[in-house]
């Protein structure tokens, strides 16, 4: 396939995937609101992150491993004030 192509569709994923996690990691943040947010859920797409920090490591593949540190690192955010907040109830 187009070396071009790939990296079109690999930089449309990356930015999908950060503006997927990010916003909802702010709103966490600013609410402390995670009653809606299901905890089995955002484990799976954190431990889904951690592995291709993983990959782009081994890879040497710097987009792939930075863009998943990202959605990793706001995975950790909201699954740590979910604990938190499910704690205090």
């Amino acid at each position: 396939m187009n070396e071009f192509l790939i990296n079109i569709i690999g930089t449309a994923a990356a930015i999908c995937m950060i503006c997927g996690y990010v916003p909802q990691a702010y709103h966490t943040i600013k609410t402390r609101q995670t009653d809606a947010i299901a905890m089995p859920t955002f484990i799976m797409l954190g431990l889904g992150s951690v592995f291709f920090v993983v990959q782009g490591a081994m890879l040497s593949n710097w987009p792939l491993f930075v863009t998943n540190m990202i959605t990793t690192i706001a995975s950790i955010i909201i699954v740590i004030i979910k604990i938190n907040n499910d704690r205090h109830k």
